[in-house]
């Protein structure tokens, strides 16, 4: 049976459904027909937002706890349901898809309790009988835009803060990826939201995208995309002085030293730059290795690609789904072409694969010999590919790694306690890993890099706080 989902405006389920969403492992199979918004209809939720503002930014703290308690619990209790509904439509193998459910029900879990946790300060002032309030207040309407690649823990990360802290929202979801968006929409409407709190336009950004950065009503935006998406959105946001927050690409390092235990830097490059059909901004896409393991490191690289299984992501033996769409398949294959060009070597993969359904199946790629000049080690490809870059020593290795205009995550394998030490603190990323992968973060500790990775306050945890919410100073004379 084909799905059909409208979009939410104003607490009613609106819009013709038309726009197909297709699985990514099987062309052949029709994930669901969606409402696509017009501008017309992105107004009317950005008016909704505004109008329900006031009463739900006053609501009470237990009314905002219930609904994002109970849609943690609904998420958890659903989660291998909703992770096969992810996997299937994103891509990403099924266990990647169960695990991003879960962690979607622990950032509502997470924030549920933060409602009951706000606080603010009280100080006397420097002049007698005269008290001092420091609160934390909601922004007003927020306007929310999504990635495909983490369906719903990116809009779980965005919508359970924007809530918590008195906000409206209005949401907008990648095109490739809108059942898990309508879901978690779903969940929360039907957990007790007032009408016009959250409002879901599904369509295109160049519509439903670029209505939301020209209303005047919409006081802040969210965005996490691509690098010139991102500059438009900051473009648009200071035009009107609204807050703005964007999280954009990466050019991750993942440094391996002479020292560092064999295993655990092959496990950290495998996982971080080829899970998730490395379509992840914090994949490890650059491998630094020093001269003493580099061909030990290679050798063991090119060995454990050979054994992943990329198939199908619904079957659970697969450890590597395919490319989201056409699209991004042809990005990763002009990429690879283009590092062939600049004279680095392919030493595994990057052809495109047969399954017993059609889809969009590529090899995950290697290449070695390569310099960090080359464009595939400054753009970010957002594939199953990734480089080796061989260095002399640490030093050179850290100089490498900050060689880059991104700064969202790095890592380092090794195990001198010094090095490690000297990189954390030297590394120009907002995140460091040792002897990690540099993809896989918490959800309740702040996400979020330096340069052209990201701008404005940290997602996730506590530090959330600081987009959310705008700062009111009172000021009291007692008589």
């Amino acid at each position: 049976m084909t799905l059909h989902r409208k979009n939410l405006i104003d607490g009613e389920w609106l819009g013709e459904v038309g726009s197909r969403n297709i699985n990514p492992s099987n062309t052949n199979d029709v994930v669901g027909e969606y409402a696509s918004a017009g501008p017309e209809e992105a107004k009317q939720a950005i008016a909704a937002a505004k109008a329900a503002f006031p009463a739900w930014s006053r609501s009470g703290l237990l009314a905002r706890h219930a609904v994002l308690k109970k849609t943690s619990d609904e998420i958890m209790a659903r989660k291998d349901e909703i992770g096969r509904s992810l996997a299937r439509e994103e891509g990403k193998t099924l266990a990647e898809g169960v695990g991003e459910t879960i962690r979607a029900a622990q950032i509502f879990d997470f924030f549920a309790g933060e409602t009951l946790r706000l606080s603010g300060e009280m100080v006397p002032s420097v002049r007698p009988g005269v008290g001092v309030e420091m609160t934390r207040e909601g922004v007003g309407v927020v306007g929310i835009i999504t990635p495909w690649n983490f369906p719903i823990a990116i809009p779980a990360w965005k919508i359970a803060p924007a809530l918590a802290y008195g906000n409206t929202i209005v949401f907008k979801p990648a095109e490739l990826v809108p059942e898990s968006a309508w879901t978690i929409v779903d969940i929360l409407h039907r957990a007790g939201l007032p009408k016009g709190v959250l409002n879901l336009v599904m369509g295109k950004g160049s519509v439903v995208g670029q209505a939301m950065l020209d209303s005047p009503d919409v006081n802040a935006i969210s965005f996490t995309g691509s690098v010139g998406t991102g500059k438009r959105v900051a473009a648009a946001s200071v035009e009107h002085m609204r807050k703005f927050q964007l999280e954009m690409g990466g050019k991750n390092p993942l440094v391996v030293l002479d020292d560092a235990d064999l295993a655990v830097a092959v496990d950290c490059a495998v996982n971080g730059a080829y899970f998730s059909t490395g379509q992840r901004c914090t994949a490890s896409s650059r491998l630094i290795v020093t001269d003493g393991i580099h061909d030990r490191f290679v050798d063991a690289v090119k060995e454990r690609l050979h054994k992943l299984v990329i198939g199908d992501a619904l079957d659970a033996k697969t450890q590597i789904g395919p490319v989201v769409d056409q699209t991004q398949l042809k990005q990763d294959e002009d990429y690879i072409a283009i590092g062939r060009q600049e004279g680095a070597e392919l030493a595994f993969g990057g052809d495109r694969l047969e399954r017993g359904t059609p889809g969009f199946y590529l090899q995950p790629a290697l290449f070695v010999g390569s310099t960090n000049a080359m464009r595939i080690s400054r753009e970010e490809i957002f594939g199953p590919v990734a480089n080796v870059i061989r260095v002399k020593d640490y030093d050179e290795a850290l100089a490498v790694a900050n060689d880059t205009p991104f700064g969202l995550t790095s890592g380092i394998c090794t195990t001198s306690l010094k090095h490690a030490t000297h990189f954390k603190r030297n590394s120009e990323a907002g995140m460091v890993m040792v002897n990690l992968p540099t993809a896989g973060v918490d959800f309740h500790v702040p996400f979020g890099g330096r340069k052209g990775s990201s701008y404005g306050p940290r997602e996730q945890g506590r530090y959330a706080m600081e987009f959310y919410t705008t700062v009111k100073t009172a000021y009291t004379f007692a008589g």
